[in-house]
């Protein structure tokens, strides 16, 4: 059930918030819990039935391996289960997600299937979140040595509360638990309407609107790039459009993601974790990363970085570690040598940047660093979307002009104007058939110009006063036309999952 699915919009959220509106507006907040619960559940079991057991004992095992970490006050003892539960969260997630990948690495170096072993395992979806999820909670529990001791029913609504359970944001027992006894009071409360229902539905149809309309849009100009590139026939424009195309689209899908999830939970009184502001006008990469799937950024800070030493034994240790850090954040992202690859090329970038910054400490003007930046995250997204790791290096093999450059034959006739240098940068004309030419170029213009130029939709929620917006007739009226727009496209093409699902 994807969230831009009519059965999602007008079936299973309706109904859900119906239902927990009506508890909590009755003072029954266990109920109205319980059925969030229920609901979340029914929610991930719709995508694949037989997975449904993966959730629950996941939420099950790490709920008592809290409780024992709670109960137990023996340091050793407390050590030795949480590296028990930490080794079960692990062992989980790497038997549905790595073990076909080591096992095929492990093949291609033999000349025969390794032991015989033929690994095939479908992926749960969200287990990657809702995995590293409960690590933090288990070392937050070792770490704290106290902090309330938690019901099963608020634990299982913290694991699959199901705005954030597919995708995220990756959320703390911490932000989550102390919400849950105010969900009365807050849904009770004269300013529910105007600080929550109406932030919440209007960050779910931008959302909406984001994923469906720009974020679609751009993905049929990237995956026919992408495809070529798959068969070795790729030109210099396909691949630069492409990689700019998807850059674009993964923007918006995952900013769109992050809208529905933030807003729905606004609507059910949960205030959920910031995961993306802006981040095509950071200036640097390591600003990049704290606007880049935020809550993703801080487990690898907070539970990799700072366990692997931080920048505690030396500036090469720190770098070796940032290296590995983002290195595991690819692989976190998906079993392929792509993602390995993309994680080690922004730790490397990190390198370089911490480098600089160690020379130069001034703050880099923006005019200088958005563009240096916008142009690394382009050519780093490429590894992100590649198939597979020859596929990626084609792709930028063509986009640097190993393979010659090629452009239609109306714009060779414009640059062969230039004749000498047209002919040492192996310029040609020939047929560039999946270039949108100057319609994608005007998408991806006006796609630059709100990226760059337009406030976050998240200030919302960092700047109270604009929450006054709903007040304004010009607004919610142009959120109910593309509103409206997006249903009717949503109507007529089949459903395109997020992205970020996938992982």
């Amino acid at each position: 059930m994807l969230f831009n699915s009519f059965p999602f919009l007008f079936v299973f959220l309706p109904i859900t918030y119906l239902g927990v509106f009506l508890l909590l507006r009755a003072d029954r907040r266990t109920q109205a819990i319980s059925f969030v619960v229920i609901c979340s559940l029914f929610f991930y079991g719709y995508w694949r039935p037989s997975h449904l057991w993966v959730i629950v004992a996941s939420l099950g095992f790490n709920y008592l391996f809290g409780n024992f970490l709670y109960v137990i006050k023996n340091r050793f003892q407390q050590k030795i289960i949480l590296c028990v539960g930490i080794l079960f969260n692990l062992s989980l997630l790497g038997f549905f997600k790595y073990l076909g990948f080591f096992s095929d690495l492990l093949q291609a170096t033999h000349s025969s299937d390794f032991f015989g072993i033929v690994v095939n395992t479908t992926l749960p979806i969200g287990i990657s979140f809702y995995t590293f999820q409960q690590i933090a909670y288990l070392v937050d529990r070792y770490s704290s040595q106290g902090g309330p001791r938690y019901s099963l029913r608020d634990y299982a609504f913290f694991v699959t509360f199901f705005p954030q359970l597919i995708a995220g944001p990756i959320v703390s027992h911490n932000q989550i638990m102390p919400q849950l006894d105010h969900l009365v009071g807050r849904v009770q409360s004269p300013i529910y309407v105007s600080h929550f229902f109406i932030p919440g539905i209007s960050l779910l149809i931008m959302g909406l609107i984001k994923k469906i309309l720009v974020a679609d849009t751009f993905g049929n100009y990237s995956d026919q790039a992408f495809a070529l590139s798959s068969m070795d026939n790729l030109t210099f424009l396909d691949a630069w459009g492409g990689a700019t195309a998807y850059t674009m689209q993964i923007y918006f899908d995952f900013s769109g993601y992050s809208d529905m999830a933030i807003g729905m939970g606004l609507m059910f009184g949960i205030q959920l974790p910031l995961n993306f502001l802006s981040p095509y006008k950071a200036r640097s990469i390591i600003d990049f990363w704290r606007r880049w799937h935020i809550t993703l950024s801080s487990f690898l800070k907070n539970y990799v970085y700072i366990a692997l030493g931080g920048n505690r034994r030396g500036s090469a240790r720190r770098y070796l570690n940032l290296l590995i850090t983002m290195a595991l954040g690819g692989l976190w992202h998906g079993a392929n040598l792509t993602f390995v690859f993309w994680g080690l090329t922004h730790g490397l970038l990190l390198v370089i940047n911490h480098g600089i910054r160690r020379l130069c400490p001034w703050r880099t003007p923006a005019w200088i660093g958005v563009p240096i930046t916008f142009f690394c995250i382009v050519l780093t997204w490429v590894a992100f979307r590649a198939e597979n790791f020859s596929s990626m290096l084609n792709f930028y093999a063509v986009m640097f002009g190993a393979k010659g450059i090629v452009v239609p034959w109306s714009y060779y006739s414009v640059l062969a104007l230039f004749g000498t240098l047209t002919d040492l940068m192996s310029v040609r004309a020939g047929n560039v058939v999946h270039f949108g030419g100057i319609q994608q170029i005007i998408a991806t213009i006006l796609a630059m110009i709100v990226v760059f130029f337009t406030p976050s939709s998240m200030s919302l929620l960092n700047e109270p006063e604009k929450l006054k917006f709903a007040q304004s007739k010009y607004i919610p009226l142009g959120l109910g036309v593309l509103g409206t727009v997006a249903m009717l496209v949503m109507w007529t093409q089949a459903n395109v999952t997020f992205l970020y699902f996938q992982f």
